[in-house]
């Protein structure tokens, strides 16, 4: 048994001194789409992506997978994407400051939340447009989105389409898309009528950066 422990131990450690490891909370289909196409292009991260099946879960049920996967190990960079439309439609803000305020008053250090207003599609459209109007329904961005991307659908045939995915084709504008951030970065959740686009969070920690940005 004593060995046993140890050959565990010693691959435990092999483990943590890899490649940086990072576990991504996603809420819905088109944020575990994208993502699966960001690991498979950016081969040098090792990313999770959770739940495996997102379709349908709760607020509550994401804050407890990302504690769960917080204690699971501190080394672990864990990004939890928020679309805030479907918070507010659930009026379920004041769960989300629950939520916020006691992964502050727990320490978990190595949780970065991470907001999209109204959703992901936002995001995308950052690529193509330095804006911050605010845009009360994902649809209302879509709408807009389809300027740039004429066939823009929230499917699993478009985003995945081989040679032509998602993310090859956002990719060659990201850096603009993260320069238009800027202003959007949240303040409070008293007002949650503006735009909010917090993906640079993601794209900027190091070395995930230096990996997609820099080619490292």
């Amino acid at each position: 048994m004593a060995r046993r422990n140890k050959i565990i131990r010693r691959k435990h450690r092999q483990k943590r001194q890899g490649k940086p490891t990072y576990t991504i909370i996603i809420e819905g289909e088109t944020e575990y789409w994208y993502f699966q196409k960001l690991k498979e292009h950016e081969r040098k991260l090792v990313v999770n992506i959770q739940p495996t099946i997102p379709k349908g879960k709760k607020l509550s049920e994401l804050f407890d997978k990302v504690k769960e996967e917080a204690n699971r190990d501190e080394q672990i960079k864990i990004f939890w994407i928020i679309d805030l439309d479907k918070v507010i439609q659930d009026q379920n803000t004041e769960g989300l400051r629950m939520y916020l305020s006691e992964l502050e008053r727990k320490e978990y250090n190595n949780v970065i939340t991470i907001f999209n207003n109204p959703c992901l599609e936002f995001w995308f459209l950052l690529h193509f447009e330095n804006t911050t109007k605010y845009y009360q329904r994902c649809h209302e961005t879509i709408d807009e989105l389809k300027k740039h991307l004429a066939n823009y659908s929230k499917s699993k045939k478009y985003f995945m389409k081989e040679n032509n995915d998602i993310y090859i084709r956002l990719k060659p504008n990201l850096e603009n898309a993260l320069n238009n951030t800027r202003h959007t970065q949240r303040t409070n959740l008293s007002d949650l009528k503006r735009a909010i686009c917090e993906m640079n969070l993601f794209f900027e920690a190091e070395p995930i950066k230096s990996i997609i940005l820099k080619g490292d």
